[in-house]
């Protein structure tokens, strides 16, 4: 049976370790930036700034703190350690690929060239079964991030189509500062045998091929690392979303972690999961964009009334109840089909209070409210579904600089 009761007070102790680490803290820092980016796309969209991007940073500090408690665990249990887990070699390929794409930034992508360089050209010096675990468990802990906490601060904006129309939207992206405990590994039989006695099974995957871990002493690191989540919800909502996103990167990790175990004791299997673990995330990745674009718009404009992508929370249409989803029929009795409706209604309305009719709810309530406006629809705090005929929407386009490089040279070489 494997001690996680005696183990338990040594991994906390050393994951609030973490805490004293200045690194952790610029990690931290470097998170609430991108928050700060995210909400600056927000106030784009509505004209008003939310001010919250510090509560998003605090709420997906904690998560990270629960998802690294997580993963350390699995670690602890697999037996994973950082010595040959080529995790420098990780970060170096992952940042070189982001030139080229800034989607290939996944230690994914990374994993498999550095296990595939290993095994063809004998460098860099990695233990591969142990390398590939690290990618899996890291994305195991992602999905459960994804799944607590994917959905929230999701941005609203507008998207191309495949079919051409300009359609309603999110953008999904969450970043998380993750604090780890991780296992190192010495050379040390002449060492005091003191600590937690492991059962005979374990190391699931061994340090060193050739090397009986009786011989080895293990000791507890306290290691940060930080994740990142991007996707986009076009035919579902946010949480709706995360949360098959979630279930697509889960199997995907299990599998690669399986892969990884099997592969200490076969070549062939070795190659599988080196394999697997780019083209295994590619699979995901376009499983998850043919369920988003072959199903309907869910955003998109209506015949009976004007569609809410989104709506500023505390805001007047915040207090009247609106929500993302629900359907303006009128204001003050009059109809409501485009945005360009609802402005002029507004107009007319100016600073008096208003009658608001709308649908709400699945199946579709019919409400009316009387609210009082500061005028102005960004004084109204709701951001409508699109006409589907805009000029402007969301670039989904993440090509990087080394290759916007090599094409813009193609280009001046094809003149």
């Amino acid at each position: 049976m494997f001690p996680f009761g005696e183990l338990l007070p040594l991994i906390v102790v050393s994951f609030f370790g973490v805490l004293y680490n200045p690194f952790f803290w610029l990690v931290i820092l470097l998170v609430a930036l991108q928050y700060r980016r995210m909400e600056s796309m927000r106030e784009a969209m509505f004209g008003i700034r939310d001010g919250k991007f510090w509560s998003h940073t605090f709420t997906a500090t904690g998560f990270g703190l629960l998802g690294g408690l997580a993963g350390s665990a699995v670690m602890l249990f697999v037996g994973l350690t950082l010595t040959g887990s080529g995790l420098i070699y990780l970060w170096v390929v992952a940042l070189i690929l982001m030139l080229i794409n800034a989607r290939f930034l996944c230690f994914a992508y990374a994993g498999g060239i550095v296990a595939l360089s290993n095994m063809i050209f004998g460098f860099p010096q990695v233990q591969v079964p142990q390398l590939l675990a690290l990618v899996a468990i890291l994305h195991m802990v992602e999905s459960f991030l994804i799944l607590g906490s994917g959905h929230l601060g999701a941005v609203p904006a507008y998207f191309k189509h495949p079919g051409g129309r300009v359609v309603g939207g999110y953008t999904l992206q969450k970043f998380w500062p993750i604090p780890l405990v991780a296992l190192a590994v010495m050379s040390g039989p002449a060492l005091p045998q003191t600590g937690v006695e492991m059962p005979d099974w374990w190391p699931l995957i061994k340090p060193a091929p050739g090397v009986d871990p009786k011989d080895l002493i293990y000791f507890l690191i306290p290691v940060v690392a930080g994740l990142g989540y991007g996707d986009l919800a076009v035919a579902r909502d946010p949480r709706e979303k995360s949360r098959m996103s979630a279930l697509f990167l889960a199997g995907y990790s299990v599998a690669l972690l399986a892969l990884a175990l099997a592969s200490a004791q076969s070549q062939l299997l070795m190659l599988v999961a080196a394999l697997f673990s780019p083209l295994g995330h590619e699979l995901i990745i376009h499983l998850g964009k043919q369920t988003e674009f072959r199903a309907r718009p869910k955003y998109v404009s209506r015949r009976d009334g004007l569609g809410v992508l989104d709506v500023l929370p505390n805001s007047p249409a915040w207090r009247a109840g609106l929500r993302s989803g629900d359907v303006i029929l009128s204001l003050n009795n009059i109809p409501v089909h485009w945005r360009e409706h609802l402005e002029a209604a507004l107009e007319l309305a100016g600073t008096w209070p208003v009658e608001l009719v709308y649908l709400s709810g699945d199946p579709p309530r019919y409400r009316r409210e009387l609210i009082s406006l500061p005028g102005g629809l960004s004084g109204f705090g709701l951001l409508p579904v699109p006409r589907g005929d805009e000029e402007n929407y969301t670039n989904l386009n993440t090509t990087g600089p080394l290759a916007r490089w090599w094409q813009n040279r193609r280009g001046g070489r094809g003149k």
